[in-house]
Order: structure tokens, then C-alpha cells, then sequence
């Protein structure tokens, strides 16, 4: 694993914890001492995939980017294969990809079977008192029959959407966020209704 570090316009990649370190030491206004030292060191050896950002003083920072680039030329040819273990073909190690990323990957992921999940959405109801309507947090829960997560969640808002008693504007959240859960239960057939 080499190392991408760029501060301004200063920017190389590097092979091994000493050539970082002594690009870094050209940085003016920035002092390597013992704790950044260790720090860093942890950082490289450390299986976190995730750019870091070091301060150098209030607002300036540099930044440390893992990769599998052997030159500049490299990394900034590849862009975001260059970054992480590559798998072939552009293809990048999930555990490489931002957070967020990562969720999208799960959800995608192929995996055909019964899934158990649960959905807190915003359904419209009328308050009887006033006659008007409100937003009242309401959990969905089913088993359902889908070829991945995020198929197992269209499944059950596009269910939601037909059903006559629930209001139209009701808002759902995103496969990606809190209010969406679920669990992979294999193949088994269930002989609960599917959604």
C-alpha cells in the first residue's frame, strides 16, 4: 500500500512511513513530533481504508490518501480505482468505498430469498378533533420475497403506496437512512403473504 499526501499544491505518493514522513517535514509551518509520529504510523498500518486529514494550523490542512498507485501519474489516472485494493477491472474492495457508499453496495447486493424488514414512514392521518391532517411516525413490518435489500424495499413501499388506507402524501424514507431495517433470511419459503 503506498501513500498519496497532498498540502496546496505540493502532492506526491509515496512508498514506505519514512519518505511520507520526510515529504512531510518540507512543509513549512508544520513540526513532526513524537505523538503525529506515532499517530501516522498507526494510520498506515491500520486496515481503515479512509482519506485523513492532518491540521497544520486553523483551517489548513494536508491530506492522506491510501493507494495502490506506484506513481503521481498513476493516481491521478485512476481516480477512485487507484484508491483501495483493486479487485479487477475498476473494481474497488467495499471496505474502500466512503460510508455511505458502502450502505448502497449492501443494498444492492444479489442475494435472492426471504428478507424480514421493518419501515418508519410519515403517514398522513386525520386528527379527529380538528378535521385536519397531520404526519404521524407508523412502523410497516413484513417478510418478503426479494431478489436484494434495496429490491425487498421497493417491494414494500411500492405495497404501501397501493394500499387505500394510507394516505397518498404519506413520506417514506431512504433505503440508505435509520428508518429502514432489515435481515436476510435465506431461502426458506415462508407461507406468510408476500408483499
Amino acid at each position: 500500500m503506498n501513500l498519496y499526501i497532498r498540502y496546496f499544491d505540493e502532492e506526491c505518493v509515496v512508498h514506505s512511513v519514512d519518505e511520507a514522513l520526510g515529504f512531510i517535514s518540507t512543509f513549512q509551518g508544520f513540526t513532526i513530533t513524537p505523538s503525529f509520529e506515532a499517530e501516522f504510523i498507526d494510520y498506515v498500518n491500520s486496515p481503515m481504508p479512509y482519506p485523513k486529514r492532518y491540521k497544520v494550523r486553523s483551517r489548513v490542512y494536508f491530506i492522506v490518501i491510501k493507494t495502490t498507485a506506484e506513481t503521481l501519474d498513476e493516481f491521478k489516472a485512476n481516480g477512485k480505482a487507484g484508491i483501495g485494493l483493486e479487485m479487477g477491472e475498476g473494481e474497488v474492495h467495499r471496505e474502500f468505498l466512503r460510508p455511505k457508499d458502502q450502505i448502497q453496495a449492501r443494498l444492492n447486493d444479489e442475494m435472492p430469498g426471504w428478507y424480514e424488514a421493518s419501515l418508519l414512514f410519515k403517514r398522513v392521518v386525520v386528527v379527529p378533533e380538528t378535521g385536519k391532517f397531520d404526519y404521524m411516525d407508523t412502523e410497516f413490518a413484513a417478510r418478503v420475497k426479494a431478489y436484494s435489500a434495496m429490491d425487498c424495499y421497493n417491494r414494500i413501499v411500492d405495497h404501501l403506496r397501493t394500499r387505500s388506507d394510507i394516505d397518498p402524501r404519506s413520506q417514506f424514507p431512504s433505503a440508505k437512512g435509520k428508518n429502514f431495517h432489515y435481515t436476510y433470511l435465506g431461502l426458506k419459503p415462508y407461507s406468510e403473504m408476500m408483499v
